[in-house]
């Protein structure tokens, strides 16, 4: 069983992972999950709290001289704002001066912040909005970097980049899988057309301006995936379904489409499905076009997986919405402390990480394993397999 879980706060002392499942003997590259949390970290219309944090892993078990064990990795991230929060998110029992207390009463549209009070009981919003906050993304964006060390193990690669964002350009971008890896990582917006970039640059510049927040769409691709993983046979065993959970869990994604999307829902079945041929040189079926994404039945098919989150705008505006005071009933604006204006490259970074995820736990689920070694015997077993089919 792969799984993984965080904890941590926005402002609190560190960001706390565990991840379990790992065959003994991954090679653990810290300098490529720090690399990850980099990438998150980048992207034009990012806030103040970017230039704070300097994110860095600190593995604190299941790792011995550079391999992994077997056993539960276990790791921190440091928030580097701690020392501004100290007081204010401190674990014991004290007395705080309500002028110094960073109480939060208005909720903002959109947030967790009146949901979550109303479900917790919590008359300071600030017990919601601090694991609501994006920041525990971080601890998600270096397991899936272990996540990814793995699979890449068995020739799996992963990329992402913004296909759209506030709407342009109007029909959302269509790359190959080279094309997306192409784009630098210090790339303002992971968008592989620099024309296009530049106006989504333009047009963050001016919502800036205007206290507004944007939106948009990424999309995760993995490549060299082999067919087989998950299952048709339980709701809960289809890995289409898995995927769309897991990006749906990223913070402002709305809505989740795998190949042709919601655009499959328009066209005639001759436009959709993709028709099979067979590869008589590699021995494996094939299909000339990819409007499935990779998934057939809730079953990888062989072919590349490709999933697109949509992001909603953030809900933290500098040009608050209107709200209510959660004590007066009164109208008011919604709380506001800092916030990017745009977060979509981030967010194909985090849907790379979740995608990586998904990806090694069906690998785990399907080749099992104590030991790289043995993982790799029963991976090989399955492609002498599938050769012979």
């Amino acid at each position: 069983m792969f799984r993984f879980t965080t904890a941590g706060e926005s402002h609190g002392r560190a960001l706390v992972a565990i991840v379990e499942g790992l065959p003994a003997g991954l090679p653990i590259d810290i300098n490529q999950i720090n690399h990850e949390l980099w990438r998150r970290q980048q992207g034009y219309g990012r806030g103040g709290r970017m230039k704070i944090e300097q994110d860095q892993i600190e593995i604190l078990s299941g790792v011995r001289h550079g391999l992994s064990l077997g056993s539960p990795l276990a790791f921190t991230i440091e928030n580097k704002d701690w020392a501004n929060w100290n007081e204010v998110m401190a674990t014991d029992a004290r007395e705080i001066p309500s002028e110094k207390s960073r109480r939060v009463k208005r909720p903002r549209p959109g947030h967790a912040d009146l949901a979550g009070g109303l479900k917790y009981d919590a008359h300071d919003l600030r017990n919601v909005l601090e694991r609501a906050s994006a920041r525990e993304t971080a601890a998600r964006v270096a397991c899936g970097a272990i996540a990814k060390q793995l699979v890449a193990n068995f020739g799996i690669e992963i990329r992402s980049h913004v296909i759209q964002l506030g709407g342009i350009p109007g029909l959302p971008l269509e790359l190959t899988f080279d094309q997306i890896g192409s784009i630098p990582d210090d790339s303002p917006l992971r968008c592989a057309d620099k024309d296009v970039e530049q106006n989504m640059i333009a047009l963050i510049d001016q919502k800036k301006s205007e206290g507004d927040t944007l939106g948009g769409i990424f999309e995760v691709v993995a490549r060299k995936v082999p067919p087989g993983l998950g299952s048709h046979t339980s709701w809960d065993q289809k890995l289409d379904g898995l995927l769309a959970q897991a990006l749906m869990s990223i913070h402002a994604v709305k809505a989740v489409a795998i190949g042709a999307g919601i655009e499959a829902g328009s066209l005639p079945g001759s436009e959709v499905h993709d028709e099979i041929s067979y590869n008589e040189e590699t021995k494996e079926f094939i299909r000339a076009t990819n409007r499935a994404g990779g998934l057939e039945g809730g079953v990888t098919n062989g072919e590349e997986v490709r999933v697109r989150g949509h992001l909603k705008p953030i809900s933290t505006l500098r040009r608050a919405l209107r709200s209510v005071d959660i004590d007066t009933k009164q109208e008011e604006r919604a709380a506001f402390e800092r916030s990017d204006i745009t977060v979509v490259p981030a967010a194909g970074v985090i849907g790379e990480a979740m995608v990586a995820l998904v990806l090694a736990t069906a690998m785990r689920e399907k080749f099992g394993g104590d030991s790289l070694g043995e993982m790799r015997r029963n991976f090989e077993g399955y492609r002498e397999q599938l050769r012979g089919y």
